[in-house]
């Protein structure tokens, strides 16, 4: 009896490996057109760039080895580090504000009625959808300084027309609002889903011990967001350092380089620089920042899944 238990059992084991094992091949060619893809449009570009930042290359002539000098080239550069300094000062102008006003709107769509929540969901996202190059315009004619719209708000109190993209004191801010205006839309709709997923009885017994909206937020809407803080949060920062089509329209990263964020100075050397070598090597370089301060965030955030 006993052995043919032990054979019962080896054989119901031997079904599920067959099953899983189909399983498994059935998964597999499914994943076969996304690596092939991936294979073609980012791994083989990211090893035959790499293979060009050691090369003398343009379109006109042949790779020529030239070792590490492009990217001495470019670490020596002092205009391609102010362009990164520049680069986290756009961030830090961008992604708090943006993750804050964010916030309170997603809290606001949850606190009212499913009606009216639906039309702040819409309203928001709306920006989303618009092209950065439209957006661009469309705050070049607001910032006008003869005929904008914000200088002629701002004479009904009596303060003189600014040059907001026309000064370099004010130029990177000015770009910084379209920024914040094209990213809110996402971001807030990702905070609501957050929110709604949150326990109800969480806030109800918190309401029993009398806590009030700022307490709620503080010790359960906040911590129960953290991961969800920490994705937008390395997103936003993404983001907001390779901002490329606004400081291009707008101003083309003037006045006096005010606002020549990272990926357009690695642009204009790319069309301008016979050496297309520089600009691959600079380009591998900021992807070095990008994932140096990404690491940095999750090492000093704490970001361990949440136990129901």
């Amino acid at each position: 009896m006993a052995s043919q238990a032990v054979q019962e059992r080896r054989m119901i084991r031997q079904r599920q490996n067959r099953h899983r094992f189909r399983d498994d091949k059935i998964a597999y060619w499914f994943l076969v057109p996304v690596v092939v893809l991936l294979g073609i449009f980012v791994i083989w570009p990211a090893i035959y760039a790499g293979y060009l930042s050691f090369q003398n290359w343009s379109f006109y002539k042949d790779p020529e080895f030239v070792g590490w000098k492009n990217f001495t080239d470019v670490m020596s550069d002092p205009l391609f580090w102010a362009s990164v300094a520049r680069g986290f000062g756009f961030v830090a102008l961008t992604v708090p504000p943006m993750l804050v006003l964010a916030f309170l709107f997603a809290s606001l769509v949850v606190s009212v009625g499913k009606r009216f929540a639906g039309i702040l969901k819409v309203s928001i996202y709306i920006p989303t959808i618009i092209s950065a190059v439209i957006t661009s315009i469309i705050f070049v004619l607001i910032y006008d300084y003869s005929g904008g719209l914000l200088n002629w708000f701002l004479a009904f109190f009596g303060i003189d027309p600014i040059a907001w993209i026309g000064d370099p004191a004010w130029a990177l801010l000015a770009i910084a609002v379209p920024a914040i205006w094209l990213g809110m839309g996402l971001t807030s709709l990702i905070m609501v889903a957050a929110m709604v997923d949150i326990p109800q009885e969480f806030y109800e017994a918190a309401a029993m011990e009398g806590a009030n909206w700022w307490q709620k937020t503080a010790y359960i809407t906040l911590p129960q967001m953290k991961n969800i803080l920490l994705y937008l949060l390395i997103t936003g920062f993404v983001a907001a350092i390779q901002q490329f089509e606004l400081p291009l329209v707008m101003t083309n990263g003037g006045p006096l380089d005010s606002t020549m964020l990272p990926n357009l100075f690695i642009f204009n050397h790319f069309r301008n620089d016979i050496n297309v070598g520089y600009s691959i090597a600079a380009a591998l370089l900021m992807f070095v920042v990008l994932g140096t301060v990404s690491a940095v965030v999750f090492r000093f955030v704490n970001s361990e899944r949440l136990v129901d």
